[in-house]
């Protein structure tokens, strides 16, 4: 239960956000770009931090937590699943390509990319399609996700008498969900992305506090405490299988790695590599992330920013998962990890840490963090499914001459709509949450192929964009079916393979895109790639302009980015479970990085390519 101060740092919370909706409110109304982009003028720091908030969300803590108790320092190449180094492919060059483009949306980018004849308004469509139903899912589980771990805190019965009606207990997470939603509804809306931004410093000014309390309390207690875990488990790296055996500790946590099918780690880390370097060639999804980058001053700033997320999000993040993940491991006996079905569930290590080891005000201040954190990512997907609706499909086939006052109130109903329909499925949530999440997996299967083609290949035209896309889409929801026991990522390389071949046959079913297009991205844009034909024409009028032969280079800044940004994972794991030789090692590495990133990409970021 918490207690009075607790419930008071929550609320002076809730009601900064409101100041700040209101604040910012004259400002967005401004424009288009000044609602869905800040106009343009944002610090890229501050949306580096913004971005960093956003990704800071409960659901992907709660189950980093896990991953650390389980498979201790190994656990950091866990979330190369996501891939969590796309951001260091933005970083290098791909938020500099994109920025460059001057749009407004992922979608809109599609018309620079392909032009505007059949194919590119098919593919246009379909991506319009895929950040919608991806906004949709994560607004809707997110926000039945955040009244699940609250009600934890706040139990039913302590309220319930305060409320003037009855609400069926199996929809007390929704009533509490939908409260904190109205919170974020409101400053996103009036803020638009300025008021995102500057709520999201806030949110992750309240996490880095947070952090840093649960980090304090993890590393005195190991420091007072003895440590059982299994050998290997302080080691980073690993042979062909896993070899972390539970037996003689908490034997469960054995089930838990079969359930995984993380055994054979070699080959696991393998196709993740294999996968995560593929998506993050690919670019951005249309989501949030995308819409900061675009948001950005300058294609400069739009590297920097994406740099930022990662300086200041790993290192914050983990050191409030290993300080709770140290604290589990002590007090191990001292958690209720028993689920509602009598099973033990390790992803309730968070909230069941939280209400055992945090003092009461810190409580409230870490539960302001996390919800904080829910509401950064609510608000940011929340922008970026209003910039689709209103950029790419009120303003492009309904009213393209609407007036400033006209678009601000579009973006007021727009979103709206969203949110009710992201409550509404919600309250479906136990029986759309498959459908949902199948719809998301099929589009992230049969997003890669067609998307690393559209940035490296001159022929790649709006017709291969949108039969790669179907292509994967169906092949994503047939594979699957076949092999229900195989882990999903085992089957990216013939989900990737279908892609590309309809993304090469659906090239070939029609004529390239048209020259003028073309050579105007190309300009723009500089990608490095197949683009001979192209450059030799763009060559010919303008003998100044120089091929990007950047090539290399980029690949070894992405390469010295991964390093320095693994080490800045590493480091506050040993930090709290006080192994300092390791992490002496793990900062060496990292200045090493520094220096390099330094020289080889900082330093040039404001070159123009001739």
């Amino acid at each position: 239960m918490l207690s009075t101060s607790d419930i008071v740092i929550i609320a002076v919370y809730l009601l900064t956000t409101v100041v700040i909706g209101l604040v910012v409110k004259k400002n967005a109304q401004k424009s288009k770009d000044a609602y869905l982009l800040g106009g343009k003028s944002i610090p890229w720091y501050m949306l580096g931090l913004s971005n960093a908030s956003g990704m800071f969300d409960i659901s992907g803590t709660i189950w980093l937590v896990t991953l650390m108790f389980v498979y201790g320092i190994k656990s950091a190449w866990i979330p190369w699943l996501w891939p969590v180094f796309n951001q260091i492919f933005l970083m290098v060059y791909l938020s500099k390509w994109l920025r460059r483009s001057n749009v407004t949306t992922g979608a809109e980018w599609i018309g620079t990319r392909f032009g505007f004849g059949k194919g590119a308004k098919r593919s246009h469509l379909i991506v319009v399609v895929f950040a919608l139903i991806m906004c949709l899912g994560y607004l809707a589980y997110g926000f039945i996700g955040l009244g699940k771990f609250i009600e934890i805190f706040v139990p039913w019965e302590s309220i319930s008498s305060y409320i003037p009606f009855d609400i069926p207990l199996e929809y007390v997470p929704h009533f509490y969900g939908t409260i904190f939603t109205f919170f974020a509804v409101f400053y996103s809306l009036l803020g638009g992305m300025s008021g995102i931004v500057m709520t999201d410093v806030v949110q992750f000014s309240i996490m880095t506090v947070s952090g840093l309390v649960i980090a304090y309390i993890g590393y005195q207690a190991v420091g007072s405490n003895p440590l059982n875990v299994p050998d290997g488990w302080m080691n980073p790296f690993f042979g062909w299988e896993l070899n972390l055996d539970w037996t003689n500790i908490i034997p469960k946590v054995n089930d838990k790695i079969r359930s995984d099918g993380f055994g054979l780690f070699t080959i696991f880390f393998m196709m993740m590599v294999f996968k995560g370097i593929l998506v993050s060639v690919a670019g951005p999804a249309p989501n949030y992330d995308m819409q900061k980058i675009l948001s950005t001053k300058s294609p400069a700033e739009a590297s920097k920013m994406s740099a930022f997320v990662s300086v200041v999000l790993m290192p914050i993040r983990y050191l409030m998962i290993a300080g709770f993940a140290a604290l589990a491991l002590i007090y191990y006996e001292r958690l209720d990890l028993m689920n509602a079905a009598g099973n033990i569930d390790f992803e309730l290590i968070l909230p069941t840490a939280m209400i055992e080891f945090v003092p009461m005000g810190l409580l409230g201040l870490l539960l302001a963090g996390l919800i904080a954190a829910f509401m950064s990512t609510f608000a940011g997907t929340l922008n970026a499914a209003q910039a689709y609706l209103v950029n790419d499909i009120y303003l492009k086939y309904q009213n393209p001459d609407a007036s400033s006052k006209k678009i601000r109130n579009m973006n007021y109903f727009f979103g709206i709509i969203v949110v009710i329909i992201s409550i509404v499925l919600g309250f479906f949530a136990e029986d759309v949450n498959a459908v949902l999440q199948w719809i998301v997996s099929v589009l992230y299967g049969s997003y890669v192929g067609a998307n690393v083609l559209k940035w490296h290949w001159w022929r790649f035209n709006g017709e291969g964009f949108f039969w790669g896309m179907v292509a994967g889409l169906v092949s994503a929801a047939i594979i699957p079916e076949l092999f229900p026991d195989v882990l999903e990522l085992y089957l990216f390389p013939i989900l990737l393979f279908a892609s590309l071949v309809g993304s090469i046959i659906g090239t070939y079913s029609a004529p390239p895109t048209d020259e003028k297009t073309l050579t105007s991205f190309y300009i723009n844009v500089r990608p490095w790639g197949f683009w001979k034909p192209i450059h030799e024409k763009v060559a010919k009028e303008n003998p100044d302009i120089s091929k990007n032969t950047e090539f290399g280079r980029d690949m070894f800044n992405v390469l010295i980015g991964i390093v320095a940004q693994t080490a800045l994972v590493i480091i506050p794991m040993y930090l709290i479970f006080r192994k300092n030789t390791e992490m002496y090692v793990s900062l060496v590495i990292l200045a090493i990085c520094i220096v390099l990133l330094k020289k080889y990409w900082w330093n040039r970021l404001n070159q123009q390519l001739d």
